[in-house]
């Protein structure tokens, strides 16, 4: 009996330790458990993504630039996509020098993703030049900085051609080439906001649930191809040019001051992060430091405490914008 409680007593405080490991992880945390348990034992992004083909959409700046980066460094083939034609062969350029690709390696391909008539045209010249695509990397797109009531309609119809239409007509175009090689990912850039609400971003929000919503369901009919996976990136706040890029409360506004920066997760950790998932084929990723993080975690397996939080959170939030400072600049973590 003595030996069975003790067995019972060491079980117990075996179970406590492990939990307060996970706490403490999770307190420290950048990113949902399962992505860093896979940065940590799983595959790495330079064994799996070496000589892969990746199209990355919104390669002039930001997340996307990064990305085509640490790609170009990790060796992989690259079609990079964005309006700008002129910034894509300054991120060409770049790439080229810090790896061991050759021009050929690297195509510029100017895209518009409200321009959905061109996005069979773009495939194909991805497929002539590199006979095949293994990741598309949707990371196209625009965020919103104004409240509602302000803000004029055709703005929501804007957001929702480009955040959502646009990136689901390319999808269609290269899940096509896809299904007949019978593997390949398709890799989205959502967001925290495709997880939750937040004040400033309801059209940006709606895109984002949008492509949730599309790509959870597009899964499922993928069933008979195990090998095409089906990823989503959901970022928190990160440094990058977004904020300057924001529509406001109707297209011809720009926004007027984006703020500080630089206390939002550093866009290189982001990018590597987004890589490590795409390795480990994680179906939903949060990259994120908290509160965002920890407001993912509630609306998952708590929502009503969510929507207390993120009601007290929002009246800050929108004080910040009209202040003049960065919307989140209360909560992320300050930057050394």
């Amino acid at each position: 009996m003595a030996w069975g409680c003790a067995l019972c007593l060491a079980l117990a405080g075996g179970a406590l330790l492990a939990l307060l490991v996970q706490l403490v992880r999770w307190l420290r945390a950048d990113g949902d458990l399962t992505l860093l348990w896979a940065e940590r034992w799983g595959k790495k992004p330079e064994h799996e993504l070496r000589g892969k083909v990746v199209w990355v959409t919104g390669a002039s700046s930001g997340i996307g630039e990064e990305l085509s980066y640490q790609l170009a460094k990790l060796g992989a083939l690259l079609a990079i996509s964005a309006r700008r034609e002129d910034e894509l062969q300054r991120v060409k350029k770049k790439c080229l020098q810090i790896s061991g690709l050759s021009d050929n390696d690297i195509l510029v391909l100017r895209l518009d993703l409200t321009d959905r008539s061109s996005h069979e045209a773009a495939t194909n010249s991805v497929l002539k030049h590199f006979g095949k695509i293994d990741v598309l990397v949707n990371n196209g797109g625009r965020s919103q900085r104004s409240l509602f009531v302000d803000t004029n309609l055709d703005v929501y119809n804007a957001i929702i051609e480009l955040n959502y239409l646009g990136t689901i007509s390319l999808t269609k175009y290269v899940l096509n080439h896809m299904i007949q090689r019978k593997k390949g990912k398709i890799v989205t850039v959502s967001s925290v906001m495709g997880i939750m609400g937040a004040p400033l971003a309801t059209g940006y929000c709606a895109s984002k649930h949008a492509l949730q919503g599309f790509f959870n369901s597009l899964r499922t009919e993928l069933t008979d191809y195990p090998e095409i996976s089906i990823i989503q990136i959901c970022p928190g706040p990160v440094q990058s040019q977004i904020i300057q890029n924001v529509f406001t409360e109707n297209l011809a506004k720009s926004i007027e001051n984006s703020g500080d920066q630089s206390h939002k997760m550093p866009t290189d950790r982001c990018a590597r992060l987004t890589l490590v998932s795409v390795a480990n084929d994680v179906k939903e990723a949060w990259i994120s430091d908290h509160p965002y993080l920890a407001v993912c975690y509630l609306w998952q397996y708590a929502p009503t405490w969510a929507w207390w939080l993120m009601n007290r959170m929002g009246k800050r939030r929108i004080q910040n914008f009209k202040s003049g400072i960065d919307a989140d600049a209360s909560y992320s973590r300050k930057r050394k």
